[in-house]
């Protein structure tokens, strides 16, 4: 009986040294699991960072090509203006060199 209580303890010491050893590789993983969660945190931080900094520029870009289209806009309707104008300004002449045929020459003084 004293053998059967030997060997008892005997697996009961392997069985308790092998959940050490369990208990100490599970808290090895834990750690670097742990490392690995704050780096892929920092990441994440990162990448937010990151895409708030791109849609900042992106919204910079849109004002600034809004503004150059504002421009262009503003510039495009002083040109119509001035094309208007100058058409305006060639149907007077056109119609003054319509009506050049309907003078008639002033006859001379006779003297």
């Amino acid at each position: 009986m004293v053998q059967h209580v030997e060997q008892n303890l005997q697996l009961m010491t392997k069985r308790a040294v092998k959940a050490e050893n369990s208990a100490i590789k599970l808290k090895q993983e834990n750690a670097l699991l742990q490392v690995q969660l704050q780096n892929c945190q920092l990441e994440n931080e990162a990448l937010r960072s990151g895409q708030s900094a791109s849609l900042a520029v992106l919204r910079h870009n849109a004002d600034l090509a809004l503004q150059t289209l504002l421009s262009v806009i503003a510039s495009s309707r002083s040109s119509v203006k001035q094309l208007i104008s100058g058409a305006e300004s060639l149907q007077l002449v056109a119609d003054l060199l319509k009506s050049i045929d309907r003078i008639s020459e002033v006859p001379g003084d006779t003297e």
